[in-house]
């Protein structure tokens, strides 16, 4: 059976860099899991969301070997608007997500870009603003939120493209307790939808909501054993 996101063998240098910064990772996330990776900084967690999510190779260049695929089709065969509707990040600054004036014009960004009817951006907009329990700041400005709530809202508009895998890197380093704990039951609930996620983590008190804990240190993946 197909999994929706699997990596195998990826080896992968920058240009210009010395050597290969993730060094043989093999991974596959299962349909309604939720896997955290943990590793301390330079150990290639964001290069890892790079390769997961096509970043590697379609913007950023360099030396890769092997395979990541989603649902058995490797990205590098993919176009970036295709695997946006397939694979939705989350990075951990919102600011650097979000553009629009309003949170309304947010979250229906890529569904107008998907040239969907008027009728199903609406639906959309509403369902994802209703996922992350933000439907009072419609109408608001994304300029006017908490750091928390403007993560929330750039995850409404990956969730509007209804992605069946979602990658969170680092998404709850910058915000406070409140918005972590909105953050996480968020990641719970797409988890009772069957949404695959992975989770780029250094804070050990996000894990209480992952399945699976895996280690990567010096771009090797292996067992995490509860220490960095």
């Amino acid at each position: 059976m197909t999994v929706p996101l699997e990596v195998r063998d990826i080896w992968y240098g920058y240009p210009g860099g010395k050597g290969d910064v993730l060094k043989g990772v093999n991974l596959a996330v299962e349909r309604g899991e939720v896997l955290a990776v943990v590793g301390l900084s330079g150990s290639g967690k964001s290069t890892l969301c790079y390769c997961l999510s096509g970043i590697v190779p379609h913007i950023y260049q360099g030396n890769l070997r092997g395979q990541t695929l989603i649902k058995g089709t490797p990205t590098t065969s993919m176009k970036i608007p295709e695997i946006a509707t397939r694979l939705g990040i989350v990075f951990q600054e919102p600011d650097n997500q979000l553009f629009s004036p309003t949170v309304e014009d947010e979250v229906a960004f890529g569904p107008e870009n998907l040239c969907l009817s008027r009728e199903e951006i609406g639906e959309r907009l509403e369902l994802a603003l209703k996922q992350v329990g933000m439907e009072g700041f419609r109408f608001g400005s994304p300029n006017q939120l908490s750091g928390g709530q403007k993560q929330l809202i750039a995850l409404a508009s990956v969730l509007s493209l209804d992605p069946e895998i979602l990658i969170f890197d680092e998404a709850m380093s910058q915000i406070d307790e409140q918005g972590k704990a909105g953050i996480k039951s968020v990641i719970v609930g797409l988890k009772e939808r069957d949404k695959t996620i992975v989770m780029i983590e250094h804070d050990f008190d996000n894990l209480d909501v992952a399945d699976r804990v895996l280690l990567l240190r010096d771009g090797v993946l292996q067992p995490f054993e509860g220490r960095l």
